[in-house]
């Protein structure tokens, strides 16, 4: 049974399914630059509230042979509802809201709903490789779309110029999908996993 945690700021509701620590395996296969990836890989991944309107997400995946485990990505970043900031909003950097406000209620959050029933949803993830993606998109339910609006690369990463991903919950599990446009190749399919609560 899927327990949704009840301590979360109301524009965190749409994105509460996610919290938690997810584990499982999944499927690489990518073709690029003349070469064929493929393989099974171990997942962790992880989402976080501190009382911010927004989660903190971080995840891990190793490549599996036999009894190898070979380190393949680490990334870190934030999920939040798009909305426009205000003066309330605390930022850039480290400057302080310059107004009061009361606390988000639902009726707040419902009025993001888009014209397609969702919550449209910005997604900032950095990875250890010198990639740093945002994404945009939309959660519906249990179900959560993104594609990629901007990717920045460190002059020493790898060519790495679009993604999309979807995650969705099935069963009690967290299944994701991760499309990428790499190593010169065409957007195509990537790798997905299927994920069990840890924690």
């Amino acid at each position: 049974m899927l327990e949704l945690p009840t301590d979360l700021p109301a524009d965190l509701v749409p994105l509460s399914w996610l919290v938690g620590v997810w584990e499982g395996t999944g499927v690489l296969d990518y073709a690029a630059a003349g070469e064929h990836f493929s393989g099974e890989f171990a997942h962790r991944v992880s989402f976080s509230h501190d009382g911010g309107g927004y989660l903190n997400y971080s995840a891990d995946a190793w490549l599996l042979d036999g009894e190898e485990r070979t380190p393949l990505v680490a990334e870190m970043g934030y999920w939040r509802l798009s909305r426009r900031a205000t003066d309330a909003d605390a930022g850039p950097g480290l400057l302080p809201a310059v107004a009061s406000a009361p606390a988000r209620t639902v009726d707040d959050v419902e009025s993001l709903r888009n014209a397609e029933g969702g919550f449209d949803i910005e997604v900032s993830l950095v990875h250890a490789d010198g990639v740093s993606e945002l994404y945009l998109g939309q959660v519906r339910g249990p179900r959560i779309d993104l594609a990629t609006d901007a990717v920045i690369r460190t002059a020493s990463a790898k060519s790495y110029a679009a993604a999309t991903r979807m995650y969705g919950l099935v069963d009690g599990h967290l299944l994701w999908a991760w499309d990428i446009a790499a190593l010169g190749g065409e957007l195509a399919s990537h790798a997905s996993a299927r994920l069990a609560r840890a924690e």
